[in-house]
């Protein structure tokens, strides 16, 4: 079979598979972006945005990948004095690290192995150092298929009193459950691309309260402040990418007919398949179990077979595509992505083709274990 990206099994770790209906909205003809037919559409956004945050709020969309979304949440909060606490054990935990220390002088880093959750301890004993402003980290980390104990983090936050807590919830929202109200989670930054099934290029920060009083210019196109007012009569300050926000807005409306609870939940029965599957192939999952992501299931390769004998042959003889590892975990690891509207097909086919490359290398210890693991599983 020939590697055909229209008919692929699409399971990397995002940008995700995207409905059709959400395919079809971008084919609109060019709109004016300061017209009424735009506010329309804007405004409806804004009216379906409480369905991805399970709760009401201030948020801002913005025209620009994640990592803008990250950026303007940053530049934005941090303040110019105080420590800030960045907790890091993944990829992505590190570009925060990054981001953050382009905003501020007085980082401190709390750090786990790639593959071990951040400790609510460790947070603790740096939050009782004082001195802590902000404490910023990533709830989700796909690079090692690993989701942080936000809610056991969020406690070690509250009990310190006044910090602002600012989360990467990219990977995790529509993905992970959130209790945005209940962890005091003063910004959240959303990936389109993620959990949500719309396209990769916006970036959607939601806000509490405290963190709109705290908003100061830090960045000119990023600044979140410029964002909010023109939001409130449902305009961007600058050019949106408009094909984009009119997937959103459907991709937001397909979340609302399943509900969030329905998608949480169909993608914690995939993630539990998943991982009964990786068990039935005698192969070992890369985090701590207890751990594991509910969105992106990562895997330890098996001795002997890398990326060559493994990813590569899925994708060039049976057209699936599923993620490899990052950094140091290149050719280490490989990752199914099961967010968005990922289904049962997809694991069935995924795992049939991977019996199949680990029957033929003498590498199966029971034909057909992992489908029935995932049979087991359905609704």
């Amino acid at each position: 079979m020939t590697f055909d990206p229209e008919t692929t099994t699409f399971l990397i770790a995002g940008p995700v598979r995207i409905h059709p209906r959400v395919l079809r909205a971008m084919s609109m003809p060019s709109l004016n972006h300061r017209g009424d037919y735009f506010h329309g559409i804007v405004q409806e956004i804004r009216e379906l945005l409480p369905v991805l945050f399970g709760t009401p709020g201030h948020q801002v969309v913005l025209s620009g990948s994640g990592t803008a979304g990250l950026e303007a949440m940053y530049s934005s909060l941090l303040p110019k004095d105080g420590r800030v606490l960045v907790l890091s054990n993944g990829n992505f935990g590190e570009r925060s690290d990054k981001i953050a220390r382009q905003y501020s002088s007085h980082v401190t880093t709390v750090t786990a192995p790639w593959g071990h959750p951040i400790a609510p301890e460790a947070v603790r004993t740096e939050l009782e150092k004082g001195d802590v402003v902000a404490v910023c980290l990533v709830h989700n980390e796909t690079s090692v298929g690993l989701a942080n104990d936000l809610g056991a983090i969020s406690k070690e936050v509250r009990r310190a009193g006044s910090p602002l807590l600012l989360v990467d919830g990219i990977s995790a929202v529509a993905g992970i459950p959130i209790n945005v109200t209940e962890w005091g989670i003063d910004a959240l930054v959303a990936g389109p691309q993620k959990g949500l099934a719309a396209p990769a290029g916006l970036a959607i920060v939601h806000l509490s309260d405290r963190a709109v009083e705290a908003l100061h210019p830090g960045s000119f196109y990023l600044d979140l402040k410029a964002h909010l007012g023109p939001l409130e009569k449902n305009d961007t300050p600058w050019t949106p990418a408009v094909p984009l926000f009119l997937a959103l807005r459907e991709a937001l409306l397909l979340l609302k007919e399943e509900t969030l609870a329905g998608r949480l939940a169909r993608t914690h029965r995939l993630a539990e398949a998943s991982r009964a599957a990786v068990d039935a192939l005698g192969l070992e999952l890369f985090p701590e179990r207890e751990f594991a992501s509910d969105t992106v299931t990562a895997i330890k390769n098996p001795n002997g077979m890398g990326d060559a004998e493994l990813r590569k042959v899925l994708e060039h003889q049976y057209n699936i595509l599923v993620q490899g590892g990052q950094g140091a975990l290149t050719g280490k690891i490989f990752r199914i992505g099961h967010m968005g509207i990922a289904d049962w097909p997809d694991l069935l086919v995924t795992f049939a083709a991977l019996e199949r490359i680990l029957g033929k290398a003498g590498r199966l210890p029971a034909p057909g274990a992992s489908l029935r693991a995932v049979v087991d599983r359905m609704p």
